[in-house]
């Protein structure tokens, strides 16, 4: 059991990130995140892990939190916005400065609190542990007294005897059954909770959770999978529900955001990348793309209508527009 709580706790260690891309006079140089320092700006490619917190120069991305927050949905960032250590970089490249040392990094803190969680003993366990401090050496010489006493003090008693007796009293006074089973049970379930992506800080707030009678989830990432699935489409303006899923999943070709990925599994036919030019990722806001020489918008309300104007501008035909 402990071997299996130790292995789940240093599971967590794995979102720590191993390597930074520095940004230097002579070009790009992989260091450790250790030796980064604060105004450094590093590169972050899709796929990487970020390795400090910083605020995006340039670029912009679709991020995998759930390491940090339990979200599934990517999160959109773009120049300005903050980034946290541990994230996923998905799609694009980043330029991001640094603006906190990996020591003091969001994934450093975290990592440490899980680390050193045993630390951070329950009520239950401070009393077990002040107990065996007294108990242990009192039932000690209470053993030895039996073994030595008697046959001092007793006629006709025998060494063997009663070097017997102290052993049974040691035996059935042992505390282990307590001292032992307490702190090993906040242990396991530490360890239980790092197993399922749950990080708990220390074995007192496992007391706080069992007297708990109300909890608030946010659902996406916590009481679901963040997998999606198209339910139902709405075509307009003569298009039927099979040509604007066909549209919708060619513009939707290369994105690896979820919802891009339930469209295309709605479609379930293979994709001819080449039907698909000057394709744009907007972050936050959606796509834009020319599918077989028809102008498309992929998004939110924002997306279609503030990228609808600028391609008409910009001598585009007049771009169809898909809301999801």
């Amino acid at each position: 059991m402990v071997s299996r709580s130790r292995r789940s706790i240093q599971s967590l260690l794995e979102i720590r990130p191993d390597a930074a891309n520095l940004k230097t006079n002579g070009g790009i140089q992989v260091v450790s995140p250790d030796t980064v320092k604060v105004g450094d700006q590093i590169l972050v490619k899709p796929g990487e892990r970020i390795p400090l917190d910083g605020d995006v120069l340039e670029g912009s991305a679709q991020l995998d939190t759930s390491a940090l927050t339990g979200e599934s949905v990517p999160r959109p960032v773009r120049p300005g916005d903050s980034v946290l250590a541990g994230m996923i970089n998905q799609s694009g490249v980043l330029s991001v400065t640094v603006t906190k040392r990996f020591s003091e990094s969001s994934i450093s803190r975290i990592l440490d609190l899980v680390e050193n969680a045993s630390s951070k003993k329950a009520t239950t366990e401070k009393f077990i542990t002040r107990f065996a401090q007294h108990y242990t050496p009192i039932v000690v010489l209470l053993s030895l007294a039996i073994a030595l006493l008697p046959p001092l003090l007793i006629p006709g008693a025998t060494h063997a005897e009663w070097v017997y007796r102290s052993l049974v009293l040691l035996v059935i006074s042992c505390p282990c059954g307590l001292v032992i089973s307490i702190p090993l049970g906040y242990f396991g379930g530490i360890g239980g909770a790092a197993k399922r992506g749950i990080l708990v800080k220390g074995a007192t707030f496992l007391d706080t959770l069992a007297a708990v009678k109300t909890v608030v989830f946010d659902k996406t990432g916590t009481l679901t999978k963040g997998v999606f699935n198209v339910t139902e489409i709405i075509p307009a303006n003569g298009f039927t529900q099979v040509q604007l899923l066909e549209i919708a999943a060619k513009v939707e070709a290369h994105s690896n955001h979820p919802v891009a990925q339930s469209i295309r599994a709605a479609y379930g036919q293979p994709i001819d990348a080449a039907q698909v030019q000057e394709y744009v990722e907007i972050a936050g806001h959606g796509i834009q793309a020319r599918v077989e020489g028809q102008a498309v918008l992929a998004g939110n309300d924002a997306s279609c209508i503030v990228n609808r104007l600028s391609m008409m501008s910009a001598t585009w035909m007049e771009p169809l527009c898909i809301w999801l």
